[in-house]
């Protein structure tokens, strides 16, 4: 029953796979047999700057979109743990934002951004709070991009809401006859239990962020304003398909797979999660 699916795996995602490595040391532009040049490719992105805005911008999204989602999925699985009236219907709607199709999703969040009648200034407008042009401000951008991303928490959600079910209720009776409150069995007992799924998911949005952000960075602003955000999806699609610099576009996926494997090695170092003894 595996095979045809282990046989799909190994022609669509190991043999690619394994080409990428190989191309990455390779000057190839289609239109010619390519050539092994070595690292030459890896050292001339280092001397690229473009590559290296793309590199900045993919580092700024980590660092604000993962926090902000898992702990916004975090935020709502805590809200809607339990069976009440109309949870169901809330739980649908944080969902819903992560199985809508990434161009149509981008496109919604132009229409939000507009400066002129998008929702979200109006509403800041109607609260007189300042309406600042999304798009065109490149710190702005930025936040742009991390505020759409926060919402596609569905997944994170759900996971988080199956632990928190998954945590027995006697841990928290028990606690209470203690005397304990509900801060202190939220740091003593939820927390403990739930940092492991907290872990995993970081490691699952660290692996899926940086893929992305190429849909709305594409349609939203197209690496603009002033390359604030080109992320490293974008250069990828550019330097294959715009210039048919295939050997560097593979270097480049190949770098960034190779510094996302480093950051959660030494994220499991830090929390001894490889131990079996997380202590996040």
């Amino acid at each position: 029953m595996l095979w045809p699916y282990l046989w799909g795996t190994f022609f669509l995602i190991v043999v690619p796979a394994g080409a990428t490595a190989v191309i990455a040391f390779t000057r190839y532009s289609t239109l010619r047999p390519p050539t092994w040049v070595g690292l030459k490719n890896f050292s001339d992105l280092f001397a690229n700057r473009y590559a290296l805005y793309s590199l900045f911008n993919s580092l700024f999204f980590i660092a604000f979109a993962i926090p902000l989602r898992l702990l916004s999925a975090f935020f709502f699985a805590l809200l809607l743990q339990h069976k009440e009236r109309f949870f169901g219907f809330y739980r649908a709607a944080i969902y819903v934002p992560t199985i809508i199709p990434e161009a149509a999703y981008a496109l919604v969040w132009l229409w939000i951004f507009n400066p002129v009648y998008g929702p979200l200034n109006l509403l800041l407008e109607a609260l007189g709070l300042p309406t600042p042009a999304w798009l065109t401000d490149p710190v702005l951008a930025r936040f742009a991009i991390v505020i759409l991303s926060v919402f596609q928490m569905g997944e994170g959600f759900i996971v988080l809401l199956v632990g928190l079910q998954s945590i027995p209720r006697a841990f928290y009776e028990a606690a209470a006859i203690d005397g304990a409150s509900r801060t202190q069995s939220f740091w003593r007992i939820t927390f403990p239990l739930i940092a492991p799924w907290l872990l995993i998911l970081f490691f699952r949005d660290l692996l899926v962020s940086l893929q992305n952000t190429f849909t709305p960075s594409y349609i939203l602003t197209y690496g603009g304003p002033y390359y604030a955000t080109t992320f490293i999806p974008l250069v990828v699609y550019e330097l294959a398909f715009d210039f048919f610099e295939l050997g560097m576009a593979a270097a480049l996926l190949l770098l960034t797979y190779a510094a996302t494997a480093v950051l959660i090695l030494v994220v499991l170092n830090a929390t001894g999660f490889h131990k079996g003894n997380p202590h996040v």
